[in-house]
């Protein structure tokens, strides 16, 4: 699946999962679980560092079970 995703990144420590830290990444994959039940791995088209916001950035996964 693609996703086209837009974020405002102020709490967040970025767009990499971290153990420990509020992330887009992580924030994400919580939310397709919540939706799918899957946690399938997430590929951006880029990374944002901590505070900055994202319009459009692209993210594509792939799920076991169609949706």
């Amino acid at each position: 699946m693609k996703l086209t995703v837009e974020y405002e990144g102020t709490r967040y420590h970025g767009w990499q999962a971290q153990a420990g830290a509020p992330t887009i990444e992580a924030a994400l994959s919580e939310a397709i679980h919540d939706l799918t039940g899957e946690s399938p791995a997430l590929r951006a088209a880029g990374r944002t560092d901590a505070g900055v916001h994202a319009l459009g950035q692209v993210v594509n996964f792939t799920l076991q079970q169609p949706f």
